[in-house]
């Protein structure tokens, strides 16, 4: 099994600005850690994924990952794609671990939308579908239509949802943000991470609160185009790890055996082209929780 979304951040090399003060995940989270963590569920590899848009937090991620044995599958980092040297930026970082994609936070952009559909960033897009790397999409339903123009305007280009979109499950808003994720599922170059869902629940979620999105979710993309992500340790503000596994694994109960492996890791492994490898589901019983 594979958790395609993990970050880690040590607070005395580099902050993390957008952890407000006096949260619980105002900390170091080290791979140490992770390794902890993980260590008594079926978790056997992770991604790590930006969590700023900083080159040296790409460069300090790519470094652990190449420290790391075998738990970092691969590296969802940033660059800056509005370079002119953008090309160069990919190599150098290539060179330096196991570089699986790239993200930019677009919500972090005074209008993401725009920022997306900017002719400044469309060479480093098509660079990145030269490359063969995805480019994971951090936005809102606002800016679905904006991620399907992308998608269209370059369809080599790997693009990957992260956690549903946020759609505002708090408020139990569905209507609009399935119709918007059914558009962007219609752009076959578009996939989608099961992650990030419980921090945008309300507070004592259920698994009933989570049920309906994951259903729309896992319609309209598809088991070959879901992938599981934890988005550990921002998770840990709601759920707990093992209650994020629990969710993943009730959301797949009724899919077959190969599409259970496919979202818990196979997705991952094709979407991020990452050496191939066993992916065996979960037990639905949960018993290992």
């Amino acid at each position: 099994m594979i958790d395609a979304h993990v970050h880690i951040w040590d607070l005395a090399i580099q902050d993390q600005a957008w952890i407000p003060a006096g949260s619980p995940i105002r900390r170091t989270f080290s791979l140490t850690g992770l390794r902890e963590t993980i260590a008594s569920s079926p978790v056997q590899q992770v991604i790590l994924v930006q969590a700023i848009n900083d080159a040296d937090e790409t460069a300090d991620l790519l470094k652990a990952a190449a420290g790391a044995g075998d738990l970092v599958a691969g590296v969802i980092g940033w660059a800056d794609l509005a370079d002119p040297n953008f090309s160069q930026q990919l190599d150098t970082l290539s060179s330096a671990g196991p570089l699986a994609g790239v993200r930019h936070q677009a919500l972090a952009e005074p209008q993401p939308g725009n920022w997306l559909g900017s002719p400044l960033i469309q060479p480093g897009l098509a660079e990145l579908a030269r490359a063969g790397l995805p480019f994971d999409l951090m936005i809102r339903p606002e800016h679905f239509a904006a991620a399907a123009a992308a998608a269209r305007s370059h369809p080599s280009l790997q693009l990957v949802l992260d956690h549903l979109g946020k759609p505002d499950i708090a408020a139990g808003e569905l209507r609009s943000w399935a119709a918007g994720l059914a558009r962007l599922a219609a752009e076959p170059n578009i996939s989608c991470k099961l992650s990030g869902v419980q921090t945008i629940a309300r507070s004592g979620w259920t698994y009933q609160d989570l049920e309906p999105f994951l259903e729309v979710a896992l319609t309209a993309f598809g088991p070959d185009r879901m992938m599981f992500g934890s988005d550990w340790p921002v998770c840990t503000q709601a759920a707990s790890y093992g209650q994020v596994l629990a969710v993943a694994a009730a959301a797949c109960a009724v899919l077959s055996p190969a599409e259970q492996a496919a979202v818990l890791g196979g997705t991952a492994r094709r979407i991020y082209r990452l050496p191939r490898g066993h992916c065996p589901g979960i037990r639905s019983s949960l018993s290992y929780i």
